[in-house]
């Protein structure tokens, strides 16, 4: 039996888990906080956007270590490069944000109503290159993380403000994303909520599970197993792979989804990306 399943097992990761159904985003916020609160009693809410290392105090000094010498501020700096620089037309990616692309990453993701889609960080860099006659990224890593680097960097200490408007599409996208986060996938039979909010804390091999609260926080995120940046979609993809299940595609409407809903969760916590993980 491989190793990974002998682990959920014994974690009790493949019980089912209830979910509350047709309860109200408010009502979805208010319980998911209240159940970390309660798990971690001892854990202050703003220290939920430094993951595992706002429930492990080894692990956070080492990091705490870590973040002397970001790994991630070249990447900061390249981002800013490329923000910066004109498109063939003349204009730059500031033309395309409120604000001049400073200072706003807050916002994401947000449901537009003209178009009826979830509109991400990532894949608005990518519509104003487009409008502006450029070819788009690759969605995962290189060029366009490093964009979304900088503006989360230029973000930082702003609180996580996304909203669900009290409409159709809206609320079914959320409650799309709320299905993925809780729905059990893969050969292991896993959901995100198994590890990041039934079993946040407990041990997978010699790493602790991190809390599912605050997650989007810190990304993009320069992870060690990567050797460098890569997007929040990317670390999707990598979670459903290690739960033997095959990815959705970056950006696509379902990984939308999910970040819609994991970020609403979020609301209320600062900002302080990009990061560094392990």
């Amino acid at each position: 039996m491989n190793k990974l399943l002998v682990i959920a097992a014994t974690l009790g990761l493949l019980s089912s888990a209830s979910i509350a159904v047709q309860a109200s985003p408010q009502q979805d916020l208010k319980e998911f906080r209240a159940y970390f609160a309660d798990r971690f009693p001892d854990v202050p809410f703003k220290d939920y956007v430094n993951g595992v290392y706002a429930i492990d105090q080894a692990s956070r000094e080492q990091w705490e270590s870590i973040e002397e010498f970001p790994p991630y501020e070249l990447n900061i700096d390249k981002g800013k490069k490329l923000f910066n620089t004109p498109f063939k037309n003349g204009k730059t990616y500031a033309s395309c944000f409120r604000n001049g692309g400073i200072g706003i990453k807050q916002d994401f993701p947000y449901y537009d109503s003209a178009t009826g889609k979830v509109v991400t960080l990532e894949s608005a860099i990518n519509d104003c290159r487009t409008k502006n006659g450029e070819k788009p990224l690759k969605w995962k890593k290189g060029p366009i993380a490093d964009i979304s680097a900088y503006m989360a960097y230029t973000s930082r200490g702003n609180k996580i403000n996304v909203k669900i408007p009290a409409e159709e599409g809206a609320l079914a996208a959320y409650e799309r994303g709320k299905a993925h986060f809780y729905a059990k996938r893969g050969q292991l039979n896993m959901s995100c909520a198994d590890c990041h909010q039934w079993n946040a804390g407990n041990r997978i091999r010699a790493d602790l599970l991190s809390p599912a609260l605050g997650h989007p926080s810190h990304f993009p995120v320069y992870r060690s197993k990567w050797g460098g940046l890569g997007t929040l979609h990317r670390r999707y993809g990598g979670c459903n792979k290690q739960v033997r299940a095959k990815p959705y595609k970056a950006q696509s409407d379902e990984y939308k989804s999910l970040e819609y809903f994991h970020t609403y969760m979020s609301n209320g916590l600062e900002l302080n990306g990009p990061g560094a993980r392990k």
